[in-house]
């Protein structure tokens, strides 16, 4: 930046410098860097005391240098036109499905890569980090702060009680991070704030009202889309009501009628989410169709016809008919006991001991039991490979006799999975497609992957009614491998 100046200053003044001048630039002994400048900022002293824990429940941090650079720049232009422009920002992209963003005290910032997947343009993704710079400089992180020292607390016990650091993590998620929630009328200020910040950087002001929109058809998909999970996004924190839209178009007309002003940044914004990593991620393994698939465990195995699988953090999770539900996870094999040893080790409430048995899974040490509590009956099996443990759970209502037949499926579908299996085995990302002569939305969604709702998620992501029109040249976005 130094250099650019200098060179700027040159070009500017050459009629009144000597040609000879030559400027000595050199790099700063000092430079201001964002932890010199928030060294002793207290504020920023609580957002960095909770930013673990946020990028923990997150699924860590999403590093890929063509995103980060397209987010920064949207959040370079939002900064000049801030109600304080000294505020330096840290923002990290998670490593989440879920549709989110929020602040912490500080200039903590963070979006989701969900969210960058259903964005469709630069605004409205300004939209977003405008909203969440507004709440970092009207300091509602510190008039919320009691409530943030309430939830260290809380966050704490968590992770003390829970053995399981994933489940810590995801208990802690399943809050829905109360410390990055705000009042209504502190929602209603960023939302003032953000849109003029919008209008004053140059991006268009009605993006505000636009994604909004687009969160809440989001959220209309996943409400009937079983294996969603809504609890991490953006609208159970952030309430979004028909009066929200329309005081943000209604302070959108300060800069003029709607596609007037500003601009949309679209297509830079496509080049840079092309190849953007989407839904699950390899390390929390895939689910196609009745499958779960993990390469880097190198495990599979199969849910019976009707069942619903979802891939949490913690455990991959099944629901199917008849109320019957299985629960998958694996641990460290540190203790090295016989697996019967171990079944019986005080972790399964209700245990039956005598009916404990070893037995072989597809050629891998097993063991099998059952239980009971309450009104549900269980089976309980692990399978050892290497040095981890892998445990079904199936529970079923106490009497139902699909205890059996569901248990069984688990058991024998469950092998280790071939070198080319775990290899041939990619994620899903975003990509940009440029519609070609003769194609239709029709076409288009038919290569969508990752959903049995094609047509519909085809639209959602592309901001699509059903009345919409697509011709030759238009750019969208298409899930695939």
């Amino acid at each position: 930046m130094v250099a650019l100046l200098a060179t700027t200053l040159l070009s500017a003044c050459q009629s009144v410098i000597e040609q000879t001048y030559e400027p000595t630039v050199s790099p700063s002994s000092n430079p201001q860097i964002v932890d010199e400048v928030q060294k002793n900022d207290p504020r920023a002293q609580l957002g960095a005391r909770e930013h673990p824990r946020i990028v923990a429940s997150y699924g860590g941090e999403y590093k890929d240098a063509k995103t980060e650079r397209l987010v920064a720049r949207i959040a370079g232009a939002l900064t000049a036109v801030s109600e304080n422009p000294q505020q330096s920002y840290r923002i990290t992209i998670l490593n989440s499905p879920a549709i989110n963003a929020f602040a912490l005290p500080g200039g903590y910032l963070y979006v989701t890569r969900g969210l960058l997947a259903l964005a469709n343009d630069a605004s409205e993704v300004a939209a977003v980090l405008s909203h969440e710079m507004a709440h970092v400089t009207a300091n509602h992180g510190i008039e919320r702060q009691q409530r943030e020292e309430a939830e260290v607390i809380a966050s704490r016990v968590v992770s003390e009680v829970l053995s399981s650091d994933l489940a810590g993590k995801q208990a802690l998620a399943r809050g829905k991070l109360r410390l990055a929630a705000f009042s209504r009328n502190q929602e209603l200020q960023a939302d003032v704030i953000g849109v003029r910040m919008l209008g004053e950087a140059g991006y268009d002001p009605y993006a505000a009202a636009r994604f909004l929109d687009s969160m809440a058809a989001y959220s209309r998909f996943s409400a009937v889309d079983p294996e969603a999970d809504q609890s991490l996004d953006f609208l159970s924190s952030h309430p979004n009501a028909p009066q929200r839209v329309d005081l943000a178009r209604r302070h959108a007309r300060a800069f003029g009628a709607e596609g007037t002003s500003g601009d949309r940044g679209r297509d830079y914004y496509l080049a840079g989410i092309d190849g953007l990593l989407y839904g699950d991620s390899p390390q929390e393994g895939y689910v196609r169709g009745q499958t779960f698939m993990h390469g880097q465990l190198g495990i599979r195995f199969d849910v019976p016809a009707g069942f619903q699988i979802d891939n949490k953090a913690e455990a991959v999770l099944a629901t199917g008919p008849g109320d019957v539900a299985v629960r998958f996870d694996g641990i460290a094999d540190t203790a090295r006991k016989s697996l019967t040893d171990y079944i019986a080790s005080g972790w399964v409430t209700g245990l039956q001991p005598e009916t404990i048995r070893p037995i072989s899974v597809n050629g891998l040490e097993a063991a099998t039991a059952r239980a009971s509590a309450d009104r549900w009956d269980f089976d309980v099996t692990v399978v050892r490979i290497d040095n981890r443990i892998y445990r079904f759970l199936t529970a079923v209502p106490k009497g139902s006799r699909a205890l059996e037949p569901t248990a069984n499926q688990l058991r024998t579908s469950f092998r280790k999975m071939t070198p080319a299996e775990a290899q041939s085995l990619k994620p899903l990302r975003i990509r940009v497609a440029v519609v070609k002569p003769g194609e239709t939305i029709a076409t288009l969604a038919a290569r969508m992957m990752g959903t049995d709702r094609k047509l519909d998620l085809f639209r959602l992501i592309n901001a699509m009614q059903v009345t919409s029109t697509i011709k030759p040249g238009d750019r969208v976005k298409i899930i695939s491998e």
